[in-house]
C-alpha cells in the first residue's frame, strides 16, 4: 500500500495548474496545426456560442456533482468535469441547431481538455477523502492510502493515465495531420473519455441510479453514443462533400 500526502487545498493548485497548462496547450496546437479550423469556426459561431458554452459548463458542471453528492451519506453541493463536458455539449448542439451550424466547433479544447484532466486528476488524489473521488477499498500493491489506513483503487491515477494516453495519440494525429484529429478529434475525445471514465465508476463508491450504475455512469454511455454518432454523422458529410467536389476540366484535358 502506498501512503500518499494529502490536503484539501491541493485540488486548488492543481486546478490553477491544469487551467494555466490547458490554456498554454491550446495556443500551441492553434499555432501549430488548429489555426485554418478554429478561424473557421469562428467565422461560423458567433459570440452566442461562447456563452451557450459556459453556461452550459458550469450549469452541467455543479447540477450533476450535486446530484450525485446529494445522494450520499453526508450530503454537499459539488461540481464535476464529466458533467461540466456533458452540460457544455448540450448547450452548445442546442445553439448550433438554433443557429444552422453544422460541424465540430471543439477541436481547440481536444487538447488542453485531455492535459487539463490529466492535471486535474492529480489534483483530487492529493486533496484525499475530502475530495471525494477516492476509489473502493482493494488489497492490490497499488493501493493507496489517503489518510485513514485503507488501501484504495487510486482512481484518479487511472484516469490521469487514460487521459495521457489519449493526448499522446491525438498528438501523434495531429503531427500526421490525421484527418480523424484536425476535423473530428472533440468526438474521439468524448467517446474515449466517456468510455474510460465508465470503466473507473465501477471502482467507485457512489451511489447508484439504475441497477449497478450511478449517475456518472449514464452520463459516460452518453458521451460514448454521442461521440461515436456524431463522429459517423462528420465522416459522412466530409465524404459527401468530397463525392461533390467534381474535378473541372483545364485546358490540359482538351483534346488537340
Amino acid at each position: 500500500m502506498i501512503a500518499v500526502p494529502t490536503h484539501p487545498l491541493a485540488h486548488v493548485a492543481f486546478d490553477l495548474t491544469a487551467w494555466l497548462a490547458g490554456a498554454a496547450l491550446g495556443a500551441v496546437l492553434y499555432r501549430w496545426r488548429l489555426r485554418a479550423a478554429v478561424e473557421r469556426t469562428a467565422m461560423q459561431v458567433g459570440s452566442g456560442w461562447f456563452a451557450a458554452l459556459a453556461l452550459g459548463a458550469v450549469t452541467g458542471a455543479w447540477l450533476a456533482g450535486s446530484l450525485n453528492t446529494l445522494r450520499t451519506a453526508s450530503p454537499m453541493l459539488s461540481h464535476s468535469v464529466a458533467g461540466g463536458l456533458v452540460g457544455a455539449i448540450a448547450a452548445v448542439e442546442l445553439y448550433k441547431l438554433m443557429r444552422g451550424i453544422r460541424g465540430s466547433t471543439g477541436v481547440v479544447f481536444v487538447g488542453s481538455f485531455a492535459l487539463g484532466v490529466v492535471i486535474g486528476r492529480m489534483g483530487c488524489l492529493f486533496s484525499g477523502l475530502a475530495d471525494r473521488t477516492y476509489g473502493t477499498p482493494t488489497a492490490l500493491p497499488w493501493a493507496v492510502d489517503l489518510g485513514d489506513g485503507v488501501g484504495r483503487h487510486p482512481v484518479q491515477v487511472y484516469e490521469a493515465l487514460a487521459m495521457a494516453l489519449f493526448l499522446a495519440v491525438y498528438l501523434a494525429g495531429l503531427n500526421a495531420r490525421a484527418p480523424w484529429a484536425l476535423k473530428r478529434g472533440f468526438y474521439v475525445l468524448c467517446a474515449w473519455y466517456g468510455l474510460q471514465r465508465f470503466a473507473w465508476e465501477f471502482l467507485k463508491p457512489y451511489p447508484s441510479v439504475a441497477g449497478p450504475f450511478n449517475l456518472f455512469h449514464l452520463l459516460s454511455l452518453g458521451l460514448i453514443v454521442y461521440g461515436g454518432v456524431f463522429y459517423g454523422r462528420e465522416l459522412r458529410r466530409e465524404r459527401d462533400a468530397q463525392g461533390r467536389a467534381l474535378p473541372v476540366l483545364r485546358p490540359d484535358h482538351e483534346p488537340v
